[in-house]
């Protein structure tokens, strides 16, 4: 009997196939309260948290509560935030669409009020508000994608700092494995076909699968790999 197969080690959740439990240091979220007029905050201190690609910042508001946000490009310690609805148009500023003007490039947008952002978080990321209708606030995703979301939804002003860290070149492969460890994403990835038997089913150095890759919804998940349930497969036949 071979080894377990790499699908059926990671299900299992061993150190290899998780997070480390350190490497979250910090939730970002806006902060969850009403905010009529504008709460101003002071950057205290920058965050480096090996889950985020963006660099992140503790904030300490007025309330002397305090948060850790998404920094904006631009930003430093000692620099001003504000949050609410009366809040200015600068960057890294928290403010709802509804006061945010046409054209302005905005990150961390809520998908729905009080969810505490959901798009445009990652490193040199942004949306752009299109344009203001009746319903709600268009905006364009960076994945060129418009949406339309409600006037209560906040964002914050400016582009994710961070922009252009995925330029730089890797250089060593334990480089690269400590930063897909800290996120929790498999690496590195393989063909089936270029395992060994005991790996893969496809395995065995012929540079092909060798047999059929149908597979059967009921089969186990060390077998469970190919076109799993398909009711054909190959060229149809003319004629």
């Amino acid at each position: 009997m071979g080894k377990r197969l790499k699908q059926q080690r990671r299900g299992k959740g061993s150190n290899a196939y998780t997070k480390p439990p350190l490497a979250g240091k910090a939730d970002v979220m806006f902060p969850n309260r009403v905010q009529q007029g504008a709460l101003q905050g002071e950057v205290i201190d920058f965050v480096d948290s090996p889950m985020h690609s963006s660099l992140l910042m503790k904030v300490r508001f007025e309330d002397m509560s305090e948060h850790v946000l998404i920094a904006p490009e631009g930003i430093q310690i000692g620099g001003k935030i504000h949050e609410g609805n009366s809040a200015p148009v600068a960057i890294g500023n928290i403010l709802p669409l509804s006061n945010i003007p046409d054209g302005m490039l905005i990150y961390n947008v809520e998908l729905n009020p009080e969810d505490g952002g959901k798009f445009a978080r990652a490193a040199g990321s942004y949306a752009t508000v299109v344009s203001h209708l009746d319903t709600g606030v268009s905006v364009l995703l960076p994945s060129k994608t418009t949406v339309e979301l409600s006037n209560d939804c906040k964002a914050q002003i400016g582009v994710a700092a961070g922009g252009g860290a995925g330029v730089a070149p890797i250089l060593r492969a334990g480089k690269s494995h400590y930063m897909h460890h800290a996120v929790n994403a498999l690496w590195p990835r393989y063909r089936g076909v270029k395992g060994n038997p005991v790996d893969h089913p496809f395995g065995g150095k012929q540079h092909h699968k060798g047999a059929s890759s149908m597979t059967s919804w009921n089969a186990p998940p060390g077998a469970k790999v190919g076109h799993i349930g398909a009711s054909r497969v190959g060229r149809k036949k003319r004629g």
